[in-house]
């Protein structure tokens, strides 16, 4: 009984000096627990939304109202043109668009009948499918309150019009999460495995007494990654085409240049990783953790962004997969070009040069 005591003092000896399982054990669950709290939820909040009203009558006003009043939308801007629509959802600056026709107000008091119009982005169905039912229960209050008021009841006909996904497949957006996990946990963990494995065995201590320039001896275990990353685009497209039917509208050489940038976001994380670990359980444990659930959490794949607290939607622009995401839907999806993701090409290519400078940087050329 005594032995066993001291074993267990010793453990917890060992657990407090080494600070880093200290901070696994103890800061891991707390920030696990305040990232799903925050992040696993089935409402869909916050959610950008454009209204183009040709009337601008009392009633179309009272209704802009509502919608504003609203925790499930934030109004992003008022148009008086419907051709500005395709446009943002083109950029992504929103999820759902209302177009109020002109005749709205005259057609409601004189006919007591009006037709309003939904346009959603179904890239991702399950948003799309969530809006457009919040904007009808919105819309039937606001009929029940104009009824409220006048003997003879109104009547407001809905058309709803889903952009980009009109049958609602859950492929187009799962397509595009896949690819983005894919990527990162092949080219990130195994990168990171395959460079402590060397170092583990002690072979990394031959390879650099070789006259091979370090930095080759890096690059050579990255490239064959890089090419099963590729072979892995390949057979994704090929299934998500023939089998899930889901199309490729925009351009296929700038989908294959961004998915190749992003593999070298991933390669160049790996290596940053290999850099700073000297075992297989610890790259394996950040490829894993560190990288996998954040991944999940905030690349907009599983859970909306927007549900999320500002805190937690600023972290989510540090991961590279939200990025990622976001180009492969509207390159494949939408049918976009360079133009409309110039923005989100940069940020990767920054953060591309960032953790390869990380890595070179952090990557032991000497021997100790």
């Amino acid at each position: 009984m005594k032995q066993f005591y001291h074993f267990i003092l010793k453990e917890f000896y060992h657990i407090f000096r080494d600070r880093k399982t200290l901070l696994i054990l103890l800061g891991m669950p707390m920030a696990q627990i305040i990232i799903f709290g925050f992040a696993l939820s089935n409402e869909v909040k916050n959610a950008h939304i454009t209204i183009v009203n040709e009337s601008n009558g009392a009633a179309s006003v009272q209704l802009v109202q509502k919608i504003e009043a609203s925790k499930y939308f934030e109004l992003y801007n008022q148009s008086t043109r419907t051709a500005d629509i395709e446009k943002m959802f083109k950029k992504g600056v929103i999820k759902v668009a209302l177009v109020i026709p002109s005749d709205f107000d005259k057609t409601i008091l004189a006919q007591n009948n009006s037709r309003l119009q939904i346009i959603a982005d179904a890239t991702d169905p399950n948003v799309a499918t969530t809006l457009t039912a919040y904007l009808s229960i919105i819309i039937a209050d606001f009929q029940k309150e104009i009824n409220q008021l006048n003997t003879v009841p109104y009547t407001i006909d809905l058309e709803t019009r889903m952009m980009y996904n009109p049958q609602l497949k859950g492929a187009y957006n799962f397509v595009p999460g896949v690819m983005a996990m894919v990527l990162l946990l092949v080219c990130t963990m195994m990168t990171s495995l395959t460079i402590v494995r060397e170092k583990e065995l002690g072979n990394m201590e031959i390879l650099l007494a070789s006259p091979v320039n370090p930095l080759i001896i890096i690059l050579a275990k990255a490239v064959p990654y890089l090419i099963l990353s590729i072979i892995n685009i390949i057979t994704i497209l090929l299934l998500s085409y023939f089998v899930l039917d889901v199309p490729i509208n925009g351009s296929l050489i700038l989908l294959f240049a961004v998915s190749i940038l992003f593999i070298l976001v991933s390669l160049s994380l790996g290596l940053l990783i290999s850099s700073v670990t000297d075992s297989q359980k610890s790259a394996m444990f950040i490829s894993l953790i560190v990288m996998f659930l954040p991944t999940v959490m905030f690349s907009g794949f599983i859970f909306p962004i927007e549900n999320m607290p500002l805190p937690l939607r600023t972290i989510s622009n540090i991961i590279p997969a939200k990025w990622y995401f976001i180009i492969v839907k509207s390159v494949m999806i939408k049918g976009l070009g360079f133009k409309l993701i110039w923005k989100e090409v940069l940020i990767l290519t920054g953060m591309m040069l960032f953790l390869f400078s990380m890595a070179i940087k952090k990557f032991k050329i000497r021997l100790s």
